[in-house]
């Protein structure tokens, strides 16, 4: 265990949480799981549960390379999803770890690596790739039935990413990301010089687009991949450039409730740090931060989630992982560290990869 120093402002903000050293016994009952995430140990892929200390409850194997989650609000269901373009999804129950069927998936679909549950926690929509067609699509499962593939919407987009719940619990926003690719090819992006990124709002019974929006067309090589929501009813997003390392567009904006779009100015030092490339965003449950990931620049972009002015960068190298935790952040690292507390605590077996969620009580 070792640990790096950061801003003393993320001590004096409370953005990233207090924890017990990694590995310390915990007196008492044992904690609940309050994050899930994927990370590779000895070799091989698995879903992680944390306490809210950053202790390791528990793990699930994995096929291959996992990406992000799905989490039901009640916190009692999870799926974890493979890395594009990966066709494993795999459902598991947080409290236990214990991992069922796989979700079914068809010959010409794969996963993009996220998904959501409905309000009620009936169903089950994942992200996917009709790669034959060239065109995004929303799986729709039957949770109560193992998981059923039962029907599928179109994202009117291609290549659709993370998709979150509305607050409206009856609708899911989705970033379509714009790039097209194929198995065939497996991370080749095959259409960068025409590409259109969106983002969209489907109404969850019935597929019905309510709402799009996309970025200003000199803005069309950028990517909005990653999502997080506040009270507002407004959706935060992250992006991925895709032209040249010279141009260093904004990587952060914001969907308001009324459709409008709006960019998030860096100072340039800070937008040349990310390197054209944001990893995972989170807010706090009250929306007044907002957290950002380059795993690129090895730096934490924290906002104000009212006015959407800069606060400040942590440095953390090859963070991707990014979760709330209250008032705060919680975040994790390719080198097995975890940022917490104004420190950052590593597990030096294990390499934390791509995403992490919170779960709920």
């Amino acid at each position: 265990m070792h640990s790096m120093a950061t801003d003393r402002r993320s001590v004096l903000l409370g953005l990233f949480c207090t924890a017990l050293p990694l590995g310390q016994a915990i007196a008492g009952a044992p904690a609940p799981p309050a994050f899930l995430t994927t990370g590779r140990r000895d070799g091989r892929f698995h879903a992680m549960a944390l306490d809210g200390a950053g202790h390791i409850l528990g793990d699930v194997p994995l096929p291959g390379r996992g990406h992000g989650f799905a989490v039901s609000r009640d916190g009692h269901h999870a799926v974890a999803f493979a890395r594009r373009p990966g066709r494993f999804a795999l459902p598991f129950s947080p409290a236990t770890m214990q991992a069922s069927a796989p979700l079914p998936l068809p010959a010409d679909r794969h996963f993009y690596g996220h998904g959501l549950f409905s309000a009620d926690g009936k169903r089950l929509f994942a992200t996917q790739n009709d790669f034959d067609a060239g065109r995004g699509v929303l799986a729709v499962h039957d949770v109560r039935q193992d998981y059923r593939r039962i029907g599928e919407f179109a994202t009117h987009g291609i290549g659709p990413h993370e998709c979150l719940l509305a607050d409206d619990g009856r609708s899911a926003v989705i970033a379509n990301g714009g790039i097209l690719t194929h198995p065939d090819w497996p991370r080749r992006k095959l259409n960068l010089d025409t590409m259109v990124s969106t983002l969209v709002r489907l109404d969850l019974a019935s597929g019905d687009l309510l709402a799009r929006a996309s970025l200003p067309p000199a803005l069309y090589q950028l990517s909005m991949r990653h999502l997080a929501a506040t009270p507002d009813g407004a959706t935060w997003f992250c992006c991925q450039h895709q032209g040249a390392a010279t141009e260093q567009p904004p990587l952060i904006g914001r969907w308001d409730r009324n459709g409008e779009i709006r960019l998030i100015d860096l100072p340039a030092t800070v937008t040349r740090s990310m390197r054209n490339y944001a990893g995972s965003i989170a807010a706090t449950p009250d929306g007044r931060r907002i957290a950002v990931t380059s795993p690129r620049g090895g730096i934490i972009v924290v906002l104000d989630g009212r006015s959407g002015s800069f606060l400040e960068t942590v440095s953390l190298a090859d963070t991707c992982g990014i979760a709330p935790t209250g008032d705060g952040f919680m975040a994790t690292a390719g080198t097995g560290e975890i940022l917490l507390g104004g420190k950052a605590d590593a597990y030096p077996d294990i390499n934390w990869d791509n995403h992490m969620v919170t779960l709920k009580s």
